[in-house]
Formats: structure tokens, sequence, C-alpha cells
């Protein structure tokens, strides 16, 4: 155990003297980090265990809401912390559960109108138009845009502009109106969805078929396979082209439903 331990601590001494280093401050305390990790990947070159805030690493969960500062500068910046590349003397800190205000509704009760979102979230009337929301977002997203057009009952178009969101909670955690942009966002998106959104034929299709059962018999037999041979299956599967032709099918027919 002691010479693996030696072994590691020499190899790690070996690639500091290749790498550029950068200091940074993770809590108050001083690390030296290479200069291409991210904030996430950092805390972890650190010592540190991540155990939450860490999610799916590609910003797509947006659960790593991270801000910053730097030594002379007035201004917090903010980012996620599995997209933003340390720099020199950063000063970092992982923003907790942050509270914010979160509606509680059925979607099928509600009317797609400018009316509901009012209703749910009042507080949208106080945006002073500031446009911190927008450069908080890590996504690059008109948050002070979708936010407008909710409150001019344009649920489509709100519903359009916010469709990247991650919710991360950056403009909220910056927003001098205390508004939950985030959540305002997937309201209409939900209403969106759900009342004005044309509905697609072909997913009508596939879950009248489910209703119906016509795939039962192709699952009972994958269910009575061995794992092994669900391996094989899955590795040997043919998978769609990405630009292939719209009429694409498997040359496997056995889990299509052709009657």
């Amino acid at each position: 155990m002691s010479n693996n331990s030696d072994s590691k601590k020499k190899n790690k001494k070996q690639s500091e003297t290749t790498l550029e280093m950068v200091p940074i401050f993770i809590m108050g305390k001083k690390h030296d980090v290479p200069a291409t990790l991210t904030i996430q990947k950092a805390f972890e070159y650190a010592g540190y265990q991540l155990v939450r805030g860490c999610g799916c690493r590609g910003g797509i969960c947006g659960a790593c809401g991270t801000v910053y500062r730097f030594p002379d500068s007035y201004r917090i910046e903010v980012g996620l912390a599995c997209q933003t590349v340390v720099k020199p003397n950063m000063y970092i800190s992982q923003i907790p559960f942050f509270p914010a205000n979160k509606a509680v509704y059925d979607i099928e009760e509600l009317e797609p109108t400018g009316s509901t979102v009012w209703a749910l979230y009042p507080e949208i009337f106080k945006c002073v138009g500031c446009g911190t929301c927008t450069r908080s977002c890590p996504m690059d997203i008109d948050v002070m845009e979708y936010i407008s057009r909710a409150i001019r009952g344009d649920i489509a178009g709100a519903a359009e502009l916010s469709f990247d969101c991650v919710m991360c909670g950056l403009c909220t955690v910056r927003c001098p109106s205390e508004e939950v942009q985030y959540n305002i966002g997937i309201l209409t998106r939900r209403l969106y969805g759900r009342h004005i959104a044309k509905r697609a034929k072909h997913l009508e299709d596939a879950v009248e078929n489910v209703k119906q059962k016509k795939f039962d018999k192709g699952v009972k037999k994958l269910k009575k396979m061995d794992i092994d041979k669900l391996k094989e299956i899955y590795s040997a599967r043919e998978t769609e082209p990405q630009f292939g032709p719209e009429e694409w099918e498997p040359e496997n027919k056995d889990y299509l439903i052709t009657e």
C-alpha cells in the first residue's frame, strides 16, 4: 500500500511538471490544478469527492451551478462547473439548493394563455428588463425575451425560446426581481406541448399499438432470453443512420409491428 501510494504521488508530481498549472481557490483554500480542467474536474483533481451537483457532466442536467470571482473584480461570475474551464486565481463556490417558487397545477385543466402564466407566477410582472437573466444563462438563451413573451401571452414563442433550458437556476439566483424564469419557461413548454402543438400521428399510432398489446409477443420473447443473449442482441442491433431516409427500417423486423 505504501509503495503504491508513493508511486501515485511521484506520477502526479511528474505530470504536474509537464502541465501548465494555475492557482484556484475552492471554498477559500488554494489548490494548483492543470489549466485545461473544467471546474468540476478541478474539484476532483484537488481531492474533493463529488456526491451532489455533478449530474450528467455534459451541460445537460443543470445540476452544477457555480459562482466565482476574480481578485480586484466587483463582478460575480456564474456558470456550469462541467462547462467552465478554470482560470488563474478563481475563487469558487458551488451553489447549494436554491429555494424558488414552484407552482402546483394540473396541466389538463389549464388554458394555454397569458392569464394562466400570470395567475401561477404573478411575480413575472416585477421584471425590470435588466437582462441579468440572459447574461447569466450558460445555454445562451435570451431569457429576458421569453419572459417578455410570456408576459404578452405568447405561449408558443416563450416555449420555443426557452426550449434549450437545462433548469440550472442561474437566472433565478441573479434576478433582482426574484422571478423563477426556468419554472415559467417549463410551464409555457408544457402548455404548448399539451394544448397548442399538433398531435404527432406516428406517436398516436405507437400509443395505440401499445394499448392493443401488439408489442407483447416480442417483449415476452426477450424476457425468456438469458442475459448473455440479450447482450449479444443489443450489441448487434441496427441503428438508424443519422441522415437516413424517413422510411428507413432495420433489416431484422422481428420486433416491428408488420400486421
